[in-house]
């Protein structure tokens, strides 16, 4: 079961007061403020500033090389070719650098790598192509900085190369002209977290010089901006909110034709547009072009001026995009089915499955889809006879790029971040290197990260009002570093549960000490809701002030819940103790006691399986009303018994178990069991 911890974030009511006070701030917006430890005068005097400071881009390290070089292109009208990457960050640095350096006169092209015949990054076939077309300087962008071997290669046939990126360097670094990457160990930048697209624009801030207007530059470029920014989850903090905050200003009455079409087509023309929405409406299409087909038609979108191309483009951009999903779901249906066959697998620190001819470009999809429903890092492998592409999401505590990086040897290309990574290897190396993997997961980490939802705070359901919201606009735009507030409700009694939406979400009402609260939970049916009117919960929940029948109205969302009354750190602490049992990792007496159960134990929970026919619900609902008295480790192993003794049939499904009775026509003897043979003085876990 994929248990989340629920972190309550501390809160010096004193200080919010004092916070309110001095800057004629509502008490709410105030609170959140201090929560978020933004409570100097001039610390929220910047976060409300319409603009941010700008720190002079020559600090960056080689930035004064990379800008003598291009201009020296420039002067000479060298060809140059903006070297792209096929996700949304590197199309929106592609077409921002390449409009830019088209603008001031440059022979200038652009550059794409296909994922599925390239991969990512500088490659030597593209290299020696870029050649035969005459180009005599080769600008990175969202890229470059692993590509030691191709920047040599480049240099040997007389190509420039400047790397402009914002990913980990390894130990080596390429030898470019110049290696602009804030997270190089030499660079003074006063800030880290760009996006590629961030990274590019400090470039063309540092082209234009040191009478470099900045908002003018803005108003060109803040709409790609704001794109990159959102779509690579970088920190919502410093110029990264600025180019967003700015550029979802600017989208809304963008001059670019394609963006234009983008936004009609995906359903967001003439609406509000939030960091959010932008993330789950554009962005994905402009990726699906990277992910699906020939990625340099999402460039050509962004810098077309024809009417009609813009609408041809961008009809095939969502085409793409509805491929995308569609055989993005039949790959995680095929991991989720490698799980189901084997589930020994699932007991491991970290997820690796592999399947033939995965489509490269959605794997990391599914791979992020998998550490939502299972709660592990999980590495998803495209294989083919001779070479796999990998592709990794991880969770937070667990950098999963230095995981990868401990294990070289097994791979032939690597890059990422601690959140997500990539990875290249003989596939004769898979089976090795998920072995390796989580043997270092094991050795360095006593207890693997879990998931978590952080609460800004508690609050009292009878204090809601539709003007906390509309209080915490001023906190836009949310997004990682910044994340839109979520609130806990603890101890709400259930009330009444309604399907609506064609049954496909759940409106709730609940009540506390007289106080009524309607919530609505999406993408939730009832067959899934596992609640009963009286259970009491503990709601996670964000806030929404929404405009109904011409009266604004305070909108309750539910982002997750739970019984209350069921420790999730105590859950976790015994679900690990059962993963090690079944991992076949030695136990101490005392561990295995712990796991043992008692005939009455299994008679317990098999009753109550028998009464209800079954269930297919909520797993944690499941221990909450059938294991009373017994722990969690244990109330597994009792499944895991009844299943392989032939009484019942498990599915899980992240936090879903379906549980299906088995006919049995003789008594079933649940000691002959090899699951429970080495908890008895055995030494086997089947």
């Amino acid at each position: 079961m994929n248990i989340k911890k629920w972190k309550v974030l501390p809160l010096n009511k004193d200080a919010a007061a004092k916070i309110s006070e001095e800057m004629g701030l509502p008490f709410f917006l105030a609170m959140l403020l201090e929560i978020r430890g933004i409570s100097e005068p001039i610390q929220i005097q910047e976060l409300f500033a319409s603009g941010t400071a700008f720190f002079d881009p020559l600090l960056m390290k080689d930035m004064d090389l990379a800008v003598e070089r291009i201009r020296r292109a420039l002067d000479e009208f060298q060809k140059i070719a903006v070297y792209g990457d096929y996700d949304a960050d590197g199309v929106t640095s592609t077409a921002m650098l390449y409009s830019y350096l088209e603008s001031n006169g440059a022979d200038v092209q652009y550059y794409i790598p296909e994922r599925e015949g390239e991969g990512y990054g500088l490659n030597m076939a593209a290299i020696h192509a870029l050649k035969e077309r005459q180009v005599e300087l080769i600008i990175t962008v969202d890229n470059g900085i692993s590509s030691v071997e191709e920047v040599d290669y480049a240099k040997s046939l007389g190509l420039d190369v400047v790397i402009t990126d914002h990913h980990r360097p390894q130990k080596q670094l390429p030898a470019a002209v110049a290696v602009v990457d804030p997270y190089r160990e030499d660079c003074p930048s006063p800030f880290k977290g760009f996006s590629g697209v961030g990274v590019a624009f400090k470039l063309i801030s540092a082209l234009e010089g040191p009478d470099c207007d900045i908002q003018s530059l803005l108003e060109n470029y803040a709409d790609l901006l704001a794109i990159g920014t959102v779509a690579d989850v970088v920190p919502l903090k410093g110029e990264n909110r600025s180019f967003v905050s700015q550029g979802l200003k600017q989208l809304e009455h963008t001059d670019r034709i394609g963006l234009q079409a983008l936004l009609e087509q995906s359903g967001m023309e003439g609406k509000e547009l939030t960091a959010g929405n932008i993330a789950f409406t554009v962005v994905p299409r402009i990726n699906a072009t990277g992910r699906i087909g020939s990625p340099d038609r999402a460039v050509a979108l962004l810098t077309s001026e024809d009417p009609e191309e813009t609408q041809m483009l961008c009809r095939q951009i969502c085409e793409d995009n509805d491929y995308r999903r569609k055989i993005e779901s039949e790959i995680y249906e095929e991991a989720v089915a490698i799980l189901n066959r084997e589930p020994e697998r699932i007991y491991d620190r970290i997820l690796v499955l592999e399947g033939k001819d995965w489509h490269f470009g959605v794997i990391g999809i599914v791979a992020s889809r998998l550490v939502e429903r299972y709660g592990k890092p999980c590495i998803v492998i495209s294989v083919n006879e001779d070479e796999a592409k990998g592709s990794g999401r991880s969770v937070e505590g667990f950098s999963l790029f230095e995981a990868v990086s401990a294990f070289s040897e097994y791979l032939t290309k690597f890059g990422g971040h601690p959140m997500a990574a990539g990875l290249t290897l003989p596939t004769e190396n898979v089976e090795g290197f998920r072995e390796a993997i989580n043997r270092y997961a094991g050795e360095h980490f006593l207890e693997m990260p879990a998931p978590e939802i952080v609460l800004d705070c508690k609050l009292n359901p009878a204090a809601l009002t539709v003007e906390m919201p509309l209080s915490l606009k001023k906190l836009e735009p949310f997004g990682m570093g910044n994340p839109a507030p979520v609130f806990g409700l603890y101890t709400m009694t259930l009330t009444e549960a309604v399907a609506v939406g064609g049954g496909k979400h759940m409106r709730l009402l609940f009540q506390r000490n007289g106080s009524e609260i309607r919530c609505m939970k999406f993408h939730m049916t009832p067959e899934e809701f596992p609640y009963l009117p009286g259970d009491v919960l503990d709601l996670a929940v964000t806030l929404d002030a929404r405009e109904y029948r011409g009266e604004i109205m305070l909108s309750v969302y539910v982002k997750d819940m739970r019984l209350s009354g069921l420790d999730p750190e105590i859950l976790l602490k015994e679900q690990r103790l059962y993963e090690k049992y079944r991992r076949n990792e030695f136990l101490t007496e005392e561990e295995k006691k712990k796991l043992l159960p008692g005939r009455e134990e299994f008679a317990q929970i098999y009753r109550f399986l028998r009464d209800r026919k079954g269930w297919n619900k909520n797993e944690a609902v499941l221990f909450s009303r059938a294991g009373n008295g017994i722990e969690y480790g244990k109330f597994q192993l009792i499944l895991d018994v009844l299943e392989e003794r032939g009484l019942v049939e498990l599915e899980r499904d992240g936090e879903i178990i379906k549980v299906t009775l088995q006919r049995v026509e003789q008594k079933v003897d649940l000691y002959q069991s090899q699951i429970l043979a080495g908890l008895k003085g055995g030494t086997v876990n089947a």
